[in-house]
């Protein structure tokens, strides 16, 4: 009769057996992602200010569509007898802050630099606890180290929220670049693993 404890480990194999089957299928995804994050970064380096004003206007664009999406969602809930008027007034904000963005993309920036804070650590959160699953063969460690330098990149922008917006470009180019380079070397290691995981054995077998 097994243990709790040998139960966990098998629980704990499977999962790692899965997750590492899926994302040695798909490997090129990895790939791309870390060639649009190496591309970024060299777009960083070489015009810093055209970057960061056009990052400060998709984040006013965005703002602006999900403000209207909020206003849908509210109309559509009136529609329904359900609650309503925070959708509105969520909706509202956002396409008013978003306008105000759009006309001031310097000032926006801060609200960038915060928002970029919060991603880079709760996406490098994920990555290194996501790291602990995957094999190591697939490049568990390469998975690790994309995560740490989000988590670094996060609380270097919590620690200087307010410098230049260069710098802040640089750092956001070389966290960039880093990162992809990192995302390829784990496509590659995935993708010379892709044909052992049990999806691809199984195909071979019919």
């Amino acid at each position: 009769m097994a243990t709790p404890t040998g139960t966990s480990v098998t629980t704990d194999a499977r999962a790692s057996d899965a997750m590492s089957a899926v994302l040695a299928q798909n490997w090129w995804l990895i790939a791309l992602r870390g060639v649009f994050g190496v591309l970024f970064g060299i777009l960083a380096f070489a015009s810093p200010g055209a970057v960061m004003i056009t990052l400060a206007l998709f984040f006013a664009a965005y703002l602006i569509v999900d403000g209207v999406a909020g206003i849908v969602a509210a109309v559509r809930a009136a529609r329904a007898n359900e609650r309503w008027g925070l959708l509105l007034a969520e909706g509202a904000l956002n396409i008013v802050m978003g306008v105000v963005a759009a006309a001031l993309p310097v000032t926006a920036v801060f609200a960038f630099v915060v928002i970029t804070a919060a991603w880079a650590l709760i996406s490098g959160g994920l990555m290194i606890a996501a790291a602990f699953k995957l094999h190591e063969s697939h490049g568990r460690w390469w998975l690790a180290i994309g995560g740490v330098i989000s988590v670094i990149w996060g609380v270097l922008l919590v620690l200087s929220p307010v410098i230049g917006a260069v710098v802040l470009t640089w750092w956001l180019g070389a966290y960039a670049f880093v990162f992809g380079v990192a995302l390829i070397v784990l496509a590659f290691r995935l993708k010379a693993r892709k044909d052992d995981t049990p999806g691809s054995a199984a195909a071979r077998a019919a």
